[in-house]
């Protein structure tokens, strides 16, 4: 522990800003998804997939994952919900070795974490990375709890279930969600796990994905939801510091650092009163600008 922050010992899971779905049902879709520039890409066999086609759904995700993996972006298979009757089968027959990670939706329980454990164990997959998905009001409720678990790699938050769930109604601005995404993000913080913030489901709408955007990386979020290949040069541009971000935080460490130099502990800078907590941020923004240009 340090202080009261969970520090994990899992494998981390590579860089999400952009996750992008496609249905298993579509394989002309899924052979476009490696020139998507999307950090991670994912096979749905859940909502994308019609109850009459989850076989073809698995026997797609199987063979075009292997197609498609080792081409710039991290492929992943989203299976159907632990509680579903195709859970075990997605298991059994929709993997391959060459996934980076499974997704699994509506996670809300440690019990469901044990199920997916010991399925994963059935299916002679134990080391495979997870990322969940926390998208119904037990799950944000408890999701403290549940993305501490060692077994869970990742979340991401989802808005449509989450509502559907609560018998709410969706509105443009967001706020009948805006607890619920600060709790996932909040969670991951704690748990020391990335989390991907909700899908925008008007794709057309570039507008309201960047502000999007900007409100998840403003809670805390690591990447988004895609379900748009347009969405994706978005979400990787929104989730790294701007240039202006980048500039301000130099000048503003320059000149806080000449200022402890000499015993002075908070400034005025450029309007702004500055301590060490806006110090701080200033050098983590520094730190994702060098993490990005090494990635890049």
């Amino acid at each position: 522990m340090t202080g009261n922050v969970t520090v994990s010992t899992r494998a981390p899971i590579g860089r999400l800003r952009s996750l992008l779905f496609a249905p298993a049902v579509r394989p002309d879709l899924i052979a476009k998804l490696p020139t998507s520039g999307a950090d991670g890409v994912v096979i749905d066999c859940e909502d994308a997939t019609p109850p009459g086609a989850k076989s073809q759904g698995r026997a797609n995700a199987t063979a075009l994952a292997r197609e498609i993996a080792g081409r710039g972006s991290q492929v992943f298979v989203r299976v159907n919900a632990v509680a579903s009757r195709w859970f075990e089968e997605d298991l059994q027959h929709g993997l391959c070795a060459e996934l980076a990670g499974i997704v699994v939706p509506k996670l809300d329980s440690a019990a469901q974490i044990d199920s997916l454990e010991r399925a994963l164990a059935r299916a002679g997959r134990t080391e495979l990375p997870v990322l969940a998905g926390i998208e119904t009001a037990l799950g944000v409720a408890d999701a403290r709890g549940l993305l501490a678990h060692p077994r869970l790699h990742a979340a991401y938050f989802g808005a449509e279930d989450f509502i559907a769930d609560m018998g709410g109604v969706r509105t443009p601005g967001n706020q009948e969600v805006l607890y619920a995404r600060s709790q996932v993000a909040l969670a991951g913080r704690l748990a020391g796990v990335p989390t991907l913030d909700q899908v925008v489901t008007d794709f057309r709408n570039d507008a309201a994905f960047e502000r999007e955007v900007r409100e998840a990386r403003a809670l805390g979020f690591q990447g988004k939801l895609c379900i748009h290949p347009g969405q994706v040069a978005l979400a990787n541009a929104g989730f790294v510091p701007s240039q202006a971000e980048v500039d301000h935080a130099r000048r503003l460490l320059e000149a806080y650092e000449r200022a402890s130099a000499s015993g002075v502990a908070a400034i005025e800078f450029e309007g702004q009163m500055v301590d060490e907590p806006l110090a701080a941020r200033a050098r983590q923004t520094l730190a994702a600008a060098g993490a990005d240009e090494e990635t890049a």
